[in-house]
């Protein structure tokens, strides 16, 4: 079997801007793939993004959108497909998510429905506007390799992961056979915006491989899903094995 050429194929990405989403975008592009990269307020890095990719020879626009606002999900839809070549969009990378700090003592409702609106509502919005395209396709959604575990200091993140880890395999079966719908669960890439890697390294020591990864290893399993027909329903953790050891976040 071969392996999908995506050279010509148009893409969103959520959260494109900064950091991982950024390195998907550009290792994407260096495919032949045109971006259209999410923002909510990193203007200035969704537009110097654009610029970049550009530069490498394919189409590149920065739409701005809350994603926790239904009305502006869509209408960024609209505008990405007016955008695109063709109008259609045949790539749906959903990256965006937020990462506040809570315990179950101090979960809030308002908390809770924010994360849930963002990291898991947003992309299954997005997933239904892709569907309805009524064209092939493959989606993919970042996840968090600590799913299957207790995440004791963000509690309604993890509760909106774990929402999105099973809405990627319920919209794999829905979808399917005509879009592809699978994940990737980073683990110890970078640490949380404004703190430091102290606690990655710690961490990462006592992952099976010892070690940290980068945002290039979470975009090349991106690409393996994106390019790979026969495909469906999968997560792949991207952790350095951390996931197998039960007790490596205590």
């Amino acid at each position: 079997m071969s392996l999908i050429d995506l050279s010509g194929q148009n893409a969103l990405i959520t959260g494109a801007a900064k950091r991982v989403g950024r390195v998907i975008a550009s290792s994407l592009a260096d495919r032949g793939v045109n971006i259209v990269a999410h923002y909510n307020t990193s203007r200035a890095e969704a537009e110097s993004l654009t610029v970049e990719l550009k530069e490498r020879g394919v189409g590149a626009w920065a739409l701005q959108a809350s994603l926790d606002d239904p009305d502006q999900i869509e209408g960024m839809w609209r505008r990405a497909l007016d955008s695109v070549p063709g109008g259609q969009l045949s790539i749906l990378v959903n990256n965006a998510s937020i990462f506040p700090s809570d315990t179950l003592s101090t979960l809030g409702l308002e908390a809770l429905e924010q994360n849930l609106s963002i990291n898991a509502l947003a992309p299954l919005r997005l997933i239904r506007l892709f569907a309805d395209q009524e064209r092939p396709g493959c989606v993919v959604n970042l996840l968090d390799s600590r799913i299957g575990g207790y995440m004791k200091k963000h509690v309604s993140y993890a509760l909106s992961k774990r929402m999105l880890f099973d809405l990627t395999r319920m919209l794999a079966l829905e979808l399917a056979p005509r879009v592809r719908v699978n994940a990737v669960a980073p683990g110890m890439i970078l640490p949380p915006e404004g703190e430091g890697g102290e606690a990655l390294e710690r961490l990462a020591a006592r992952a099976p491989l010892g070690r940290w990864g980068e945002p290039e290893d979470v975009a090349g399993a991106v690409i393996f899903l994106l390019r790979n027909n026969y495909l469906t329903g999968q997560v792949i953790f991207v952790d350095g094995g951390a996931f197998i050891k039960e007790d490596l976040y205590g």
